[in-house]
């Protein structure tokens, strides 16, 4: 665990921001005003954990000693005051409410599944409790979101148009857990591929929650990639709506399509359509929720190579990359040639080529050639696995003709020196 928690990963909640400006401009007045409702709140809720994390709390948390309870639930009664009522703590007998019943054991599931998985202790992996609180609600209509602030758990219920209550998704629930991972290990600023790649992450984790819970409870599918589910969010869509879930690993963009989404999915799959937005609020701090939709799909696209339960061989890599791998500066292509490294540290050669393979076809190796530059100089890729990924793609050839000027080029003259000497001296 890295001790640097200053939290770069912002405030982090499952619905993005875009989903909300689809709404206001949807000609729907109750549309718009729970979009503007929504996001009054979740402004209010920044400001409040800014005001938490300053440098003496970040310092105080760090010296707190790990709590005894896995768990601890806490009811706001549909009002607005953190953390609420204690309804649950570990080992309580849960009441008959789905919402404090779903908090619980979910957020069980992500302890457990980092925990057998990657012998991991809580998301600072020094046991802290996953502290959550249910029906978080600002006025009459229920919230449409779930945030992770920094330290614990905010559930909306929904307000009954789109979203049905927010604990109701695993992968939700371990999409958020999973910002606290982040904040605990990569550190990953949120805002542009940074960022974005903080979303990635817990979009990987929230999705491998669920696969890996699915099978444990007999659904074969979740062992398959080409079976299993790739949706984030689909069991908050409501009866009607229009969508398989808030976003689609397998095919990103192709979600949802429907006015109480805010339109149509606009996630990008490919590096050709990277979204530049600016770093603010209202541009998703550089399109992170967009974005995310490229290495979202890299992952899906190894994971079906590979052919393997995904959290087995992927989720190790994944997860060797966030927690041993990133600074918190990280891109996309650092983020390649990480996962690149780790799966041939681990996995050895074939695994490294798809997981590379995988990176190339949603563009981040032909637009960053410095991620196969580094990966080549550091001796995890050889030359033949670089010119693989890049002989389908004119603009790949072209970087490919750049590294050979650098790391390629001074690997084939080395080559070439050591065959001019053999020869010289078997002629003498």
């Amino acid at each position: 665990m890295r001790m640097d928690t200053s939290c770069e990963c912002g405030f982090c909640s499952i619905i993005p921001p875009y989903i909300f400006t689809g709404m206001e401009r949807s000609g729907d007045e109750r549309l718009r005003r729970i979009a503007e409702h929504v996001q009054q709140v979740m402004k209010r809720l920044r400001e409040r954990r800014i005001e938490r994390f300053s440098a003496t709390a970040v310092v105080k948390s760090l010296a707190a000693k790990p709590a005894p309870l896995k768990r601890i639930i806490y009811d706001c009664e549909r009002g607005g005051d953190l953390p609420g009522k204690q309804v649950l703590v570990e080992g309580g007998q849960p009441p008959a409410d789905p919402a404090v019943r779903e908090a619980y054991e979910y957020s069980g599931v992500t302890w457990d599944f980092f925990k057998k998985l990657f012998d991991r202790s809580s998301i600072n992996n020094a046991g802290l409790t996953l502290t959550s609180s249910v029906h978080y609600q600002e006025g009459a209509e229920g919230l449409d979101n779930a945030f992770w602030d920094g330290r614990q758990m905010i559930y909306g219920d929904g307000s009954g148009i789109a979203f049905d209550r927010f604990t109701k998704s695993i992968d939700v629930v371990a999409h958020e857990l999973t910002h606290g991972v982040t904040q605990y290990e990569a550190n990953l600023v949120y805002e542009n591929q940074p960022g974005a790649l903080n979303e990635h992450f817990s979009d990987v984790f929230g999705i491998l929650v669920r696969q890996w819970h699915g099978a444990n409870k007999g659904d074969a599918k979740q062992n398959d990639p080409m079976t299993a589910d790739w949706n984030i969010g689909g069991d908050l869509l409501l009866p009607g709506v229009h969508g398989v879930g808030l976003r689609s690993m397998s095919n990103p963009g192709g979600a949802y399509d429907d006015p109480r989404l805010g339109g149509k999915d606009p996630q990008p799959k490919h590096m050709s359509q990277y979204v530049d937005l600016p770093n603010n609020a209202d541009g998703d701090w550089g399109g992170v929720h967009y974005n995310s939709g490229i290495p979202n799909h890299a992952f899906y696209l190894a994971a079906v190579a590979v052919g393997k339960p995904a959290w087995e061989v992927l989720g190790k890599i994944w997860y060797t990359t966030l927690t041993e791998r990133l600074k918190a500066d990280a891109d996309f292509a650092k983020c390649a040639a990480e996962t690149i490294s780790v799966a041939r540290d681990y996995f050895g050669d074939d695994v490294a080529r798809k997981v590379a393979a995988a990176w190339s076809s949603v563009g981040v190796t032909e637009v960053e050639p410095r991620a196969m530059a580094a990966a080549f100089r550091t001796s995890l890729l050889k030359p033949a696995d670089v010119l693989g990924l890049t002989e389908k793609s004119t603009k790949a050839k072209e970087s490919l003709k750049k590294l050979e000027k650098t790391a390629v080029g001074r690997a084939k003259k080395k080559v070439a020196d050591a065959r001019s000497a053999i020869e010289a001296a078997a002629h003498k």
